[in-house]
């Protein structure tokens, strides 16, 4: 970036900077503030003042300094290089950082978000002569193991390739040049993108497909699709993050996009050390070669939260339009909101609901607006990309009439209600299987029933019916007691019980336990309502509830979801048979 000398500081409050002298800004132009260099993005302007949100500490900043201007917004580095990098906010990457000024980040310190030095080595894929449009593949590079990074043609450039090359690059060389109607144009691996524009599309498409997720409240009763969206609100201690983690872990998805958007350092230090060391299933290698972290933690400057969304979404869009299914976690974006009230209060803007800025809603709608299943730009128009984004909501006090809840639940189509009573009694995921809702269950009916099995929504269904029923024989058990209840309605609690301590709860730290695959899902819960037409058919011959409720098979259904071979959990029901034979002496 250039940097010319236009303003001068006229106020200082906190992370907001007021400079005179600035006509020539823009909204949203990138500036650099006082000799320390302090970078900063203009977010208001009245004649010839300019405020400016500045994403570094302004301690010691005084009224006179200059504040120098680059004419260009906020912007992120794309290409090679992006896998397993930890990022600020303002990307950029954190161990380059620590290199340079060790474990407290030096202020106005200036490094590049992708490695200069480094080489890639560069397939070609299209050739000499061949036509090309925004968005078209020119090659490939072998990034990690688990991810091909394809090198497309930037936005706005069309015309025939004049000469490309396969060999070993920098991202700043030229690999291919591009005869245009406007001149010959030199590509390169890298691009360049401002974070406040959605990257451009052909079309969005309707989703079709589950994001399995490993986690079986989520996949059988509450499932997100490929391109969805999801909120996660909850009270502080009912498990947000644990749940954003397990997703970035386990979700079917080739790219994560993990933000750490004002959370507690060592939270986003668990992520750090865990990711390398967790396997993914279906490749064997480590989780973190598909994964892109940015973390601004709490103890960081609170304007740069802002930027920190903007810019994992803007990463998650490019891998979206390689024709990857990426998965978006931001934890949290109440923390972003609240900056978003710090710099409107700064601003002395007409405060809305709890002090929020009146836009909060239109922010917030704009941001998961840039998720979908989408037809990516490239002159064959047959590659399909999709952008789920899973946010996480901290509302004071686990309180859903919260406006940033509020403005959320308006805009995603999913929502997973986390409740303190589940967390606090070891139940996890703490998803409240009776506030909770999806509503991509239609879209996503068809995939299911062929891919799955035909009667899993029906089991699903029977399944949420038995727990919502459990929860009025509960009023009930409580004035006078379980003896006073039918036998069917002791049957009703106990295929309950199954299902919420031995389907729904899972233990994150087992090493099957931690993610079930949906085929497994739907045996452990075809299983558990075989069982339960089994016993119903017993009762009905007069049989003893007592005996029912001490059945052996109990257990064995309990240790399902330890089972990693799913061919014994079929073998269950041979087991239901055989009890219930010998229980009628048949």
């Amino acid at each position: 970036m250039n940097d010319n000398k236009t303003g001068k500081i006229e106020k200082v409050a906190g992370p907001l900077v007021v400079a005179n002298n600035m006509s020539g800004a823009r909204m949203y132009d990138v500036v650099h503030v006082s000799d320390k260099r302090l970078m900063g993005e203009v977010i208001e302007l009245k004649g010839d003042l300019a405020s400016i949100q500045v994403y570094e500490e302004t301690g010691g900043i005084g009224v006179g300094e200059p504040v120098y201007t680059t004419g260009e917004s906020l912007t992120v580095e794309l290409g090679p290089g992006l896998m397993e990098a930890i990022y600020d906010g303002t990307q950029r990457p954190l161990d380059t950082l620590y290199e340079k000024a060790g474990d407290f980040i030096t202020r106005g310190l200036r490094v590049t978000a992708l490695d200069r030095e480094k080489k890639w080595k560069f397939e070609a894929t299209a050739e000499q002569g061949d036509a090309v449009h925004t968005g078209d593949f020119l090659g490939y590079v072998e990034e990690t193991p688990l991810i091909k990074h394809f090198i497309m043609v930037p936005e706005g450039i069309q015309g025939t390739i004049k000469s490309i090359k396969s060999g070993e690059f920098t991202i700043e060389k030229t690999i291919a040049v591009v005869e245009t109607d406007n001149g010959d144009k030199d590509l390169t691996m890298m691009q360049k993108w401002p974070v406040r524009k959605p990257r451009p599309f052909c079309k969005k498409l309707a989703p079709r497909e589950p994001l399995y997720t490993g986690q079986r409240v989520i996949d059988t009763f509450f499932p997100i699709a490929k391109g969805g969206t999801a909120c996660v609100p909850g009270p502080f201690g009912s498990g947000k993050t644990v749940i954003q983690h397990q997703l970035a872990k386990w979700a079917h998805a080739e790219v994560i996009v993990y933000i750490g958007c004002g959370e507690r350092g060592n939270e986003m230090t668990d992520v750090l050390l865990e990711f390398p060391e967790l396997i993914d299933p279906t490749t064997g290698q480590p989780l973190m070669k598909r994964t892109v972290l940015i973390a601004n933690t709490s103890n960081m400057p609170v304007a740069a939260r802002e930027a920190s969304v903007y810019t994992g979404i803007t990463i998650a869009e490019y891998f979206r339009d390689m024709g990857y299914s990426v998965a978006l976690m931001a934890d949290s974006t109440s923390r972003w909101a609240e900056a978003m009230r710090e710099m409107s209060g700064r601003l002395e803007e007409m405060p809305g609901e709890e002090g929020y800025p009146a836009y909060l809603g239109s922010r917030i709608a704009s941001f998961y607006e840039r998720a979908g299943r989408v037809s990516c730009l490239s002159e064959k128009k047959d590659r399909v990309g999709a952008l789920s984004v899973i946010g996480a909501v901290s509302p004071p006090g686990g309180d859903l009439s919260d406006p940033v809840v509020q403005a959320t639940l308006r805009v995603v189509k999913v929502f997973w209600s986390l409740e303190s009573n589940l967390a606090y009694s070891r139940h996890f995921p703490a998803i409240s299987w009776l506030n909770s809702y999806s509503l991509y269950t239609d879209n996503l009916k068809e995939h299911i029933e062929e891919k799955v099995g035909e009667d899993f929504l029906n089991l699903q269904t029977e399944s949420m019916r038995i727990l919502e029923e459990e929860s009025e024989l509960e009023e009930v058990v409580r004035l006078v007691g379980i003896d006073a209840l039918s036998a069917s309605d002791r049957l009703t609690l106990l295929i309950a019980r199954l299902l919420r301590e031995d389907f729904l709860h899972q233990n994150a730290f087992h090493d099957v336990d931690t993610s079930t695959p949906i085929s497994k899902q739907y045996k452990m819960l075809k299983t558990i309502h075989y069982f339960n037409q089994q016993a119903k058919d017993y009762l009905n011959r007069g049989a003893d509830i007592n005996d029912i409720e001490n059945m052996d098979i109990l257990d064995k259904i309990a240790r399902m979801r330890y089972v990693k071979e799913e061919d014994q959990i079929e073998q269950i029901q041979n087991d239901i048979d055989s009890e219930i034979s010998s229980l009628t002496g048949e």
